[in-house]
């Protein structure tokens, strides 16, 4: 009796451990799927053309509280000053130092104080690419703000955020312990998280996921198994040898942390007015479901759409940008 008891758990455990490592198997083949880069999208590398670069602010930085360096760039009130401030947040595998530029520069000479921020794994922040854990760009983004205080202490501050920083501005704008930093959202042409009926299918040719590592990863941290998060999940289409200005790939913590947590969760718990600028011509973005997608949710958002104007236009042509400056420049907090 007690070997065929011995024999049964024997088997028991032979059997455990053949399913234990035919799902060990199934999670090493799709985390090791490769990650494949999409073609150039030429309507995102041909908006640079006819944006003076040369005006573009020096390259600054400030320390975060692990101890990292990360850059921004300060745009100067022009004109007449409007006593408002502005933080930019730029697109994703941008940087401060890219296209946004236009827009930063014309909220300047429009008056409005303007700090344009290297997300963290952009430009000169960090390792491009990465971040060390969802929620750091959070944390930087508070102490960037502590920097800029320094100098500006008393300054009502707006947040804008293009495309995938639109997302996270709409995340920033949901999350207590940062949104009583500013006093008003802006989100331009934002991405509002892979559920969202406002995109096009993969970005328009933007972006490709690793969708099998992705799920992999997600179903590991259900889990509670929370390895691997530095593995690239994101490929943008950029131009090849572009990798000195732009950011290729993201990592699965950066994707994560890049994003709304969702709009369905992120617009009930926005507490501060904001608006949406969407281009009518956006290749990335569905902007006619802009409005009845936020407002179904939250009524009070404003939307405005710009005739004529694509994704990466609502920073670079002057139609959009001047809109989007005299907006930020003229509307106080109490206002959508």
């Amino acid at each position: 009796m007690a070997m065929q008891l011995l024999r049964g758990a024997l088997s028991l455990l032979k059997w455990g451990l053949c399913a234990i490592g035919a799902v060990a198997l199934i999670f090493t083949a799709l985390i090791a799927t490769p990650l494949e880069r999409p073609p150039e999208l030429h309507s995102v590398s041909d908006s640079r053309k006819g944006v003076d670069m040369t005006t573009l602010p020096a390259l600054e930085r400030f320390q975060a509280r692990d101890g990292t360096w990360l850059g921004y760039r300060h745009y100067a009130a022009g004109g007449s000053a409007t006593a408002r401030g502005a933080i930019f947040i730029h697109g994703s595998s941008g940087s401060s130092g890219t296209v946004n530029h236009a827009l930063t520069a014309a909220l300047a000479t429009h008056g409005v104080e303007t700090w344009a921020l290297d997300t963290r794994g952009h430009g000169a922040s960090g390792t491009r690419g990465d971040i060390g854990y969802v929620g750091q760009l959070e944390d930087d983004l508070v102490d960037f703000v502590a920097h800029v205080r320094k100098s500006a202490p008393d300054l009502p501050l707006t947040l804008i955020g293009h495309s995938a920083g639109g997302g996270f501005s709409l995340r920033i704008a949901a999350t207590p312990i940062v949104q009583d930093l500013f006093v008003r959202t802006v989100l331009v042409a934002p991405y509002l998280g892979y559920d969202a009926p406002t995109n096009m299918p993969h970005s328009g040719g933007w972006a490709s996921a690793d969708i099998p590592r992705f799920l992999g990863l997600a179903a590991l941290r259900k889990l509670g198994i929370d390895c691997c998060a530095q593995l690239p999940v994101l490929a943008f289409a950029v131009p090849a040898n572009s990798e000195r200005f732009l950011t290729p790939t993201y990592s699965d913590r950066l994707m994560r942390n890049f994003a709304t947590r969702g709009y369905r969760l992120d617009l009930p718990a926005v507490t501060h007015p904001m608006t949406i600028f969407g281009g009518a011509e956006d290749e990335m973005m569905i902007s006619g479901k802009y409005a009845e997608t936020v407002q179904a949710i939250r009524p009070s958002v404003d939307v405005k759409l710009i005739e004529g104007v694509n994704h990466m236009g609502m920073v670079t042509n002057p139609k959009a940008v001047n809109a989007i400056a005299e907006d930020v420049a003229t509307r106080g907090a109490n206002q959508s």
